[in-house]
């Protein structure tokens, strides 16, 4: 799949088509899809070329328009390789933070920031012409590089419809300015909907999470979790050709809080993470970074110590506020851990009706990693992190959530019809996709299963060792309607 970047005020909701140049030939093939990127750009997804033909021109046509002057886009360099592009950048504060590919510098570790730079194309003010300015970085780490901004951009901005920036590797103080810049798509740009944000009072607990055609899961997901005192959600959108628009478009329309950013660049899981760190960081006092099949649940015992009006209303609140006062020392907690236990298919063969949270309650008897809740003000200049949780600044440290008052159930093992989609691509950027023959014996992958999706004997009894019922019976208890005996995510889709 290519996709490409335009601009355009409109959302498209119609077809394009593209060109696909080789020698005298041209083949014209439909666009996949389109999407909104930003306030000032679109995005086409085109499918791949056949072999004997080139994608290293792609251009986009309206369809049934012919004349060469309705070109959409018509691209005068080649397409960019995914293997090498500066994809994204943000502004932050007197810094700018960007993402790229193709820096292959070392997973989970900081790097030395004096081998790059930040370039920064802007237009002279006669429209004769650009010009290039140059800073240096200040950290580098995984696919993030963070430079200073230059002097007279921000005021640029408001004025343009974003500024091209790139990355350069090599020494800026060399005589001969050896300098290798990337292929660059992002684009630095102010938003006004950002802006107004930014002047509001800021949301206590906040959810960052990254999905692929999980439109199914978000109604129980985003519901529950309100109902435990989230008030505000980011849905990085990475490539979903499922109703997610227009789940989302319902429950806002339910006043749940729901930002969908179109995410669509490959294996990006940290560096989605870090953006979103950034873009919470004005909105939100505490972020979580978890998964749609991850649900935070409070063991009875917790729940009887607890003076709700309601039991577990806006617990997660509570927990946080809790945890976060819960050092003996200097350290100023920013990061809040919980332990996660994974549930199998409990002997089921097809997705359970009323939600995961209903269907699914048999598990390991260990708990596997952790999830995170951080304080985004609090977050290391670099943005490191591993997925879920990010390297802190000096003087900031954890909490480990006891297990006896929270856990997060992680209906990790689904039904296999649920489950075999996990084989088509993993998210995160350093985890091998599972059709790869390497490290086959990583958490991330299913015990026992190979590198094709082939169902396993008895896969609906495995990965079952206790039988837990209680966040089931938690939900029955406070969700279920009392005279039809529904819940609000089956309302809603029924």
């Amino acid at each position: 799949m290519i996709s490409l970047n335009f601009s355009f005020m409109h959302y498209m909701s119609y077809n394009v088509s593209h060109g696909l140049i080789w020698g005298r030939d041209t083949l014209k093939q439909s666009v996949l899809s389109t999407d909104r990127y930003d306030e000032f750009r679109s995005i086409a997804r085109c499918p791949l070329p056949p072999r004997n033909y080139s994608a290293s021109a792609v251009d986009l046509r309206w369809v049934g328009v012919e004349a060469d002057d309705h070109w959409l886009v018509r691209n005068r360099h080649p397409v960019a390789s995914w293997e090498r592009v500066v994809y994204e950048a943000a502004i932050d504060g007197d810094t700018v933070v960007v993402f790229a590919k193709g820096l292959n510098l070392r997973p989970h570790k900081e790097s030395n920031p004096t081998e790059f730079s930040c370039h920064f194309r802007l237009r002279n003010s006669n429209n004769n012409g650009d010009y290039v300015l140059t800073t240096k970085a200040v950290t580098a780490a995984q696919e993030i590089i963070r430079c200073s901004l230059p002097a007279g951009v921000s005021s640029t901005l408001d004025k343009e419809k974003g500024i091209r920036v790139t990355v350069g590797r090599g020494s800026v103080n060399t005589k001969a300015h050896l300098q290798v810049t990337l292929p660059s798509v992002a684009r630095l740009s102010i938003s006004k909907l950002n802006e107004l944000q930014r002047n509001q009072e800021k949301h206590e607990l906040c959810v960052c999470t990254m999905v692929w055609n999980q439109a199914a899961a978000l109604r129980e997901w985003i519901m529950y979790h309100a109902w435990l005192g989230v008030g505000r959600w980011f849905i990085y959108d990475n490539n979903s050709d499922d109703d997610i628009e227009e789940v989302v478009r319902e429950l806002n329309l339910e006043n749940y809080n729901i930002s969908r950013l179109t995410w669509p660049w490959i294996k990006t899981q940290e560096a989605g993470f870090s953006h979103c760190a950034l873009r919470a960081r004005d909105e939100c006092k505490w972020v979580g970074f978890f998964d749609v099949d991850e649900f935070f649940y409070f063991p009875s015992k917790y729940r009887r110590q607890q003076a709700y009006h309601t039991a577990g209303r806006n617990a997660l609140h509570s927990l946080i506020a809790n945890s976060s006062a819960s050092t003996s020392n200097s350290t100023t907690i920013a990061e809040i851990r919980t332990a996660c236990h994974s549930f199998g298919p409990s002997g089921l063969t097809s997705y359970p009706p009323q939600g995961v949270t209903i269907g699914y309650t048999c598990r390991l008897q260990s708990p596997e990693r952790h999830k995170s809740f951080v304080r985004p003000d609090l977050l290391d200049p670099t943005l490191l992190n591993v997925v879920h949780h990010f390297r802190l600044k000096r003087g900031s440290g954890f909490f480990d959530v006891p297990k006896s008052n929270a856990v997060i159930n992680h209906y990790k093992y689904q039904v296999w019809e649920t489950f075999r989609s996990k084989f088509f691509r993993r998210v995160a950027t350093y985890v091998v996709d599972w059709q790869e023959a390497q490290n086959e014996g990583s958490k991330d992958r299913a015990p026992g299963l190979g590198t094709e999706a082939i169902e396993p004997p008895n896969w609906r009894l495995q990965f079952c060792e206790v039988w837990d019922t209680g966040l089931r019976d938690f939900v029955q208890t406070l969700f279920s309607d009392p005279l039809t005996g529904y819940l609000p995510w089956e309302k809603a889709s029924g």
